[in-house]
């Protein structure tokens, strides 16, 4: 089969309405269920699709990484070539969808490869003919941060690896046919008289991730010889070196650099191609900075660029001390000006959101509270995302610390307020009765979890809401307890003060902590179940 990239414009391009899955292949859930994980996917100016590409000052660039893309999946034998008549009676033939990408140095944000990617169009797939479930688990960020400290607790050495063309070297599940994609043509004909049949996982299918994932994790486990943990189905041990999986990106950690050596070796022996990126700089869009004295520096200063672009804050924009003023309540302001959508309020939101979750825990409360309005915001809802803007624009190149004490812990403080979003204008609103809560879970000194939210009860009194807190915190730090017991389990070095994984819990409310301690049956507490 021969085929050649062809002069194809924005008119050539059949079918390219938006397809998620093809965007964002790395993610198997829908859109609206996550917000956080498909910011990239919608708003990324780098992120594109063909007809885009080709408009671009350096389309010539995205040409040769098409043509790259097309030979490499060709030559791993992803596909192959048959007549539009054999294909069986009933089959239904997928469009192609192509991902454009420009791939960016995190630090200078230098371009530093042009990247093509065919995909199967997904969003046309038929749930029970194409494909069953596509639930695929990736490693969280507790794990991560897990690891990292670890890390940095135990001065341990870092590889980080990369699976090249991850997903296509994974079987195909189903039989499944895809037109030409578009931009090539074949010498052997009229290419409308030919479709593609699939042998390998292709991306942009709805399961393809879980495939993948599956195909992997077989690997790791029967081949290389890694134990799967049962705490989180991406963390796997081996030895004395733990592997933390991320889709296609994944990071071994250990005290001895051999083992890892070995594990990589063995990796790539059991028939798995990866890309060595050597030890941890950035991973999922953070900067991991490894300081001399031992700790480690989380930012994200590039996706801040980001938001203060879509906000069109320039240099000589005015910069804020804290994330937002203290005398004002964020509600629904139902009698305010709508926004004015001089931005992307959604697409800020997430950008925010994975802000936030990834290094920034100052902002977790004030980028909730924005968030809560995202289907309806209001003229103080604008201001109160332009007020966190500015201070992030004067803190661009702050974050997490990890600094570990090596005589603590794992150590959990929990907050909450009674009513603090009370607003008597807004009486209707049953959520301005609804309390917040926040907590740290810390090991070794060190943030693992930080969360703010609205509780989902009404409590009654600062002991209810304040003991509401304490069972969400302590819903997170259960598993957290349970992945240090199974690591110490492993081999892996714990600090714990007994031969069990304990943990100290911070609470400041004298009722809630009495009601923890021992279950007391009173008039206004008689509703909690202790």
């Amino acid at each position: 089969m021969m085929a050649e990239l062809s002069r194809a414009t924005a008119g050539d391009v059949q079918g390219e309405i938006f397809c998620y899955q093809a965007m964002f292949p790395n993610y198997a859930g829908l859109p609206e269920e996550d917000p956080i994980s498909i910011y990239k996917a919608t708003s990324d100016p780098d992120t594109m699709y063909m007809h885009q590409a080709l408009k671009q000052p350096d389309a010539h660039e995205f040409r040769k990484a098409m043509q790259k893309e097309w030979d490499d999946q060709l030559g791993n034998g992803n596909f192959s070539l048959m007549r539009r008549s054999e294909v069986p009676e009933g089959a239904t033939i997928l469009p192609t969808v192509w991902q454009m990408r420009r791939k960016r140095d995190i630090k200078t944000r230098e371009i530093k490869k042009y990247k093509a990617r065919l995909n199967i169009d997904g969003s046309r797939m038929k749930y029970g003919q194409h494909y069953d479930q596509t639930y695929a688990p990736v490693a969280s960020w507790n794990s991560i941060r897990t690891l990292l400290i670890m890390s940095a607790l135990n001065n341990w050495h870092t590889k980080q690896i990369d699976y090249v063309l991850a997903f296509p070297q994974a079987p195909v599940e189903r039989e499944i046919y895809m037109h030409i994609p578009k931009g090539f043509k074949i010498d052997q004909g009229n290419t409308q008289d030919y479709v593609l049949k699939l042998h390998k996982n292709v991306y942009g299918q709805k399961q393809a991730g879980r495939v993948w994932n599956k195909y992997l994790t077989e690997k790791l486990i029967n081949k290389v010889g890694f134990t799967q943990s049962k705490v989180d189905e991406c963390v796997f041990y081996r030895g004395s070196v733990m592997y933390v999986l991320y889709t296609d990106d994944s990071i071994l950690a250990g005290p001895n650099q051999d083992d890892i050596d070995r594990a990589i070796a063995d990796i790539q022996a059991a028939g798995l191609e990866i890309t060595i990126e050597g030890d941890i700089q950035d991973f999922l869009g953070v900067n991991i900075d490894r300081k001399e004295d031992g700790s480690i520096h989380l930012t994200q200063p590039h996706l801040i660029d980001q938001i203060l672009e879509d906000l069109k804050m320039d240099e000589n924009t005015i910069t804020r001390k804290v994330p937002a003023p203290s005398s004002k309540l964020l509600s629904r302001h139902t009698d305010s000006p709508d926004f004015d959508h001089s931005f992307n309020y959604r697409s800020v939101i997430g950008k925010l959101n994975y802000l936030e979750k990834g290094s920034r825990s100052d902002i977790a409360y004030i980028t909730h509270q924005c968030a809560r309005f995202s289907t309806c915001p209001k003229k103080e809802h604008g201001d109160a995302v332009r007020w966190l803007a500015r201070y992030l624009k004067g803190t661009k190149h702050k974050g997490t610390i990890l600094r570990p004490d090596q005589n603590k812990g794992l150590e959990v403080y929990v907050d909450a307020d009674f009513a603090g979003n009370w607003d008597p204008n807004e009486y209707k609103d049953r959520d301005t009765a609804r309390s917040r809560h926040g907590y740290y879970i810390m090991y070794a000194g060190c943030p693992i979890l930080w969360k703010s939210q609205l509780q989902n009860e009404i409590a009654l009194s600062s002991t209810e809401s304040e003991y509401t807190g304490l069972s969400y915190a302590l819903r997170d730090a259960i598993p957290i307890m349970n992945l240090f017991k199974e690591m110490k389990e492993m081999g892996l070095p714990v600090t714990s003060s007994k031969a069990q994984v304990h943990c100290k819990v911070f609470e400041d409310n004298s009722g809630a902590l009495e009601i923890a301690k021992v279950a007391k049956f009173r008039p206004r507490t008689k509703h909690l179940n202790c």
